[in-house]
């Protein structure tokens, strides 16, 4: 979660959710691992990340997933009035759970040439958050 919030600053980001049991900055690793980066990120715990999610499509953003599936969307497919959005990264070992992915009004997929086609969560995040940003600032 450490280099989440760093990358989150990196890139510009507006706010993380953290959900279930995703650790928080109170945790001296998270702390540890995100130099600051917790300080000047916004972010904020919900236990139960489907009435987040329901929160948030109300307030007009976009719900979009980060996991491989057949149909993901590209980076490069992604438009102007996909702005704002909220990604949703899962967990490091199950991914983005189903119903989530459901809930999502797109899946965004990374594509991924080698035999184990499988990535950090924290290095998806990165590449995923840094594609968008760029998309959104090109505008």
């Amino acid at each position: 979660m450490g280099s989440i919030f760093r990358t989150a600053d990196s890139a510009g980001l507006a706010r993380i959710y953290l959900t279930g049991y995703s650790p928080t900055p109170e945790h001296r690793g998270v702390r540890k691992t995100a130099l600051g980066a917790d300080l000047s990120v916004p972010w904020s715990h919900h236990p139960d990340p489907r009435g987040l999610v329901d929160q948030l499509r109300r307030e007009t953003c976009r719900i979009v997933a980060l996991e491989r599936t057949e149909n993901a969307t590209g980076l490069e497919d992604v438009k102007a009035e996909d702005f704002p959005m909220v990604l949703i990264v899962g967990n490091e070992v199950s991914g983005v759970p189903p119903e989530m992915i459901a809930a999502a009004d797109f899946v965004l997929g990374l594509p991924q040439y080698g035999v184990k086609a499988s990535l950090n969560v924290s290095v998806a995040f990165g590449i995923a958050a840094y594609g968008l940003v760029g998309r959104f600032r090109a505008g």
